[in-house]
């Protein structure tokens, strides 16, 4: 399948991609994740042919795809905008990149049928694009890049266009479209909760390089490191001294904690950052043990499933989750277990 290999570029001096490497399966969609800048369109161009890389090489089964222009790549590419044709109806759109291959008109419009139905839209065929939703040309949008039969799918920011309630609906129509379709797929996106939701295998962008690998649950419960942690949003970070080795103790400005260290090897005086889950806070803890708080509610927020508590502890907001609501300027005694805390490098 999909092989990039060592790929580097620069943008007005500086380097924006630093030799990434990855591959992507057979029906695997992978997620290139990332802050703004960081390189995931450009990457996608790269691969796409639409733009040089000055180093490295995009390879499909083995074979050097450098001198293979972009429409011979066979690949199938899906932008942020859409990019449909407003005067053309919604079969017209689907229909183009097939007519573009010079195929017979029964074949054209067979296959414009067939994308349709994969996104169930094919009552749809006879309108023009300039009459739906936002959420329904991301549909076409994506029929059509289908429909040519690519052998790899890429699809840049699909949803950053539509608000959060309707990508939330779609996040699971998108993943089983992609699946059904059984096509490799690069999925381009700065969005957590959208990469967890699509994707088989995540690619963290960072610097230039893939900062970490892996599925959504591997991210979620090992971050490599204090940036990626709060990159994803996975809970509060407090800053700390690793104090001692055995058991391993940070000291922090909410006092001295016990945690754990994922298999990574720190050193006594060496600086860290500790990871507190907010649903890992056993609140109503008022004794002196182990790892165990007390801070002033600032906020209680009801969630649905749980109220969000901000919490003022040794100078630091901490994010809680309860199962109950506390007034404002209440005290609280909560705590952390040793194991539920997770000791990350700064990078």
């Amino acid at each position: 399948m999909l092989e990039v290999r060592d790929i580097h570029k620069t943008y007005e001096g500086q380097i924006l991609l630093d030799g990434v490497s990855f591959d992507v399966r057979s029906g695997e969609i992978v997620c290139l994740l990332g802050e703004s800048g960081s390189g995931k369109s450009t990457l996608l161009r790269i691969i796409a042919g639409l733009e040089p890389s000055e180093a490295g090489q995009i390879c499909w089964d083995g074979a050097d795809m450098s001198a293979i222009p972009p429409h011979k790549r066979g690949f199938g590419l899906m932008f942020q905008d859409y990019a449909l044709f407003p005067h053309r109806t919604v079969a017209e759109n689907v229909a183009f990149g097939l007519r573009m291959q010079q195929l017979p008109k029964p074949e054209v419009e067979a296959k414009t049928l067939e994308a349709l139905r994969a996104i169930r839209m094919e009552s749809f065929a006879d309108r023009s694009v300039t009459e739906l939703s936002g959420g329904e040309q991301q549909r076409v949008a994506l029929a059509r890049a289908l429909a040519p039969d690519p052998r790899l799918l890429m699809l840049d920011e699909p949803l950053g266009a539509l608000d959060h309630s309707l990508r939330l609906r779609l996040m699971e129509e998108l993943r089983e479209v992609l699946h059904a379709s059984r096509k490799p797929a690069i999925y381009v996106t700065h969005d957590r909760e959208e990469a967890f939701a699509v994707a088989d295998r995540l690619l963290i962008l960072h610097q230039g390089v893939i900062a970490q690998e892996g599925t959504a649950k591997e991210l979620y419960e090992q971050p490599a490191n204090a940036w990626i942690a709060g990159f994803l949003g996975l809970g509060n970070l407090v800053p700390g001294v690793v104090s001692a080795l055995d058991p391993l103790t940070v000291q922090t400005a909410l006092g001295n904690l016990q945690a754990h260290a994922n298999g990574q090897r720190f050193e006594v005086g060496e600086r860290c950052s500790l990871l507190l889950r907010p649903k890992d806070a056993l609140i109503g803890t008022v004794s002196k043990g182990l790892n165990t708080l007390r801070g002033m509610v600032q906020d209680c927020v009801f969630m649905g499933d749980y109220y969000k508590l901000e919490v003022e502890a040794g100078g630091q907001k901490l994010s809680l989750f309860s199962g109950e609501p506390f007034p404002l300027g209440v005290g609280l005694g909560f705590h952390f277990l040793p194991e539920k805390v997770l000791c990350l490098k700064i990078v």
